[in-house]
């Protein structure tokens, strides 16, 4: 095994850093105090081709993995952007996986490149208020008409549906009472956010406030039945094959997120001088700033293995959802210990930590819980009986 990182890798990381460099801290955190979505930095990756990172060479895209990608997203965050520029361009890498997959020559002609190109902006409507992580109870209803679907229902927790003009969307084609299993009748569609059936209301949330995040209201959108990615009913089979890229990705923005916060709370160590002596010539400061390291690091290995095993078309649901679970508690806990290293000033906006830990609480809630990661190890990787 060789962990020395390719030369390709080590040139993505160059090229993404200095796209960064032009939104420093100042910029985020006037971000963070005052939302709005960040076109500029959006562009400034669309501009340099990075959106079309996993996408076909055929439509615009540079045909690379989910592990180039998952370089950018960790990238990104370790800058100071967080998950702010994490998510600002996280749905155009992988989002539309599933239309790669399972979408028509014609679909992928006519969807991808504006995506590529940054022309586009999408969301991704899953999830209901009443449903949670249960996707297979989804109650909004897309029938039939003819040449169309007729969709209404509510979706919620939907980023960037405020700037979105496109959406994928899952909606139920099949009531559940005609099914003969539980994972049919959903159905997935890749079409235009039309706001004139769309109302979109942002929810007031703890961070990360440049990356809206809303409950969505449906009624009525017409969807033509070209706009469906592949057999209807199939839906719930399709959004699978975004799943574990999604867990790889999100592993890489929280170990990004990590170590933007334990390079603060290192520098800060070094500098801030108490009882005539830097601090990080504490024991009590060096010991949690170097465990944090070695989390970190831990979880690295982790992401990239199940990123590889993606790439190379093997089983990876395991070590994908291991690798959420691991890398956003590490996250996490190098965030916790940045704002403890800086003391009372780690409260304080102006040295960025606190940013980071509340952007830190996102990638361990979403998109699944810690708790379903272990349900999900417990059942299928030790054989034990499902607890849901």
């Amino acid at each position: 095994m060789n962990f020395t990182e390719s030369e390709e890798h080590s040139s993505i990381r160059s090229a993404v850093e200095q796209i960064c460099s032009r939104f420093p801290d100042e910029y985020w955190l006037e971000k963070d105090r005052n939302g709005g979505f960040p076109h500029d930095f959006h562009k400034a990756f669309a501009d340099a081709g990075w959106l079309g990172v996993a996408m076909p060479v055929e439509y615009g895209g540079a045909g690379l993995g989910i592990s180039e990608a998952a370089v950018i997203m960790e990238t990104i965050a370790s800058t100071g952007a967080g998950l702010s520029g994490a998510s600002a361009v996280h749905f155009n890498i992988f989002g539309l996986h599933p239309a790669v997959v399972y979408g028509t020559p014609e679909q992928k002609a006519r969807w991808l490149p504006p995506l590529i190109s940054g022309e586009h902006k999408a969301c991704f409507a899953v999830t209901e208020p009443n449903t949670g992580l249960n996707t297979l109870k989804l109650k909004t209803t897309a029938v039939r008409k003819g040449d169309h679907y007729v969709v209404h229902g509510q979706k919620v927790w939907i980023s960037t549906a405020q700037v979105a003009n496109k959406v994928l969307l899952l909606a139920r084609t099949t009531p559940v009472e005609q099914l003969d299993k539980p994972s049919g009748g959903l159905s997935l569609f890749f079409t235009d956010f039309d706001r004139t059936k769309i109302e979109v209301r942002e929810i007031d949330k703890m961070g990360r406030k440049s990356i809206d995040s809303n409950q969505v209201f449906i009624d009525g959108l017409e969807i033509p039945v070209e706009d469906r990615i592949g057999e209807e009913g199939r839906g719930f089979e399709y959004i699978l094959h975004g799943i574990n890229p999604e867990r790889v990705l999100v592993s890489a923005e929280a170990i990004g997120l990590g170590r933007g916060a334990l390079k603060r709370a290192t520098k800060y160590a070094k500098e801030r001088v108490v009882f005539d002596r830097p601090i990080g010539q504490n024991q009590g400061i060096q010991h949690p700033l170097a465990e944090r390291w070695i989390e970190l690091e831990a979880g690295a290995l982790l992401y990239k293995r199940a990123g590889w095993l993606y790439d190379n078309h093997l089983p990876c649901g395991a070590e994908a959802n291991a690798a959420k679970f691991f890398c956003c508690e590490s996250g996490y806990r190098a965030c916790e210990t940045a704002i403890a290293t800086h003391g009372g000033m780690g409260y304080a906006k102006e040295y960025h930590v606190e940013r980071l830990f509340r952007e830190a609480m996102i990638s361990r809630l979403a998109p699944v819980s810690p708790q379903l990661v272990l349900c999900f190890i417990a059942q299928k990787v030790l054989g034990l009986p499902k607890s849901y």
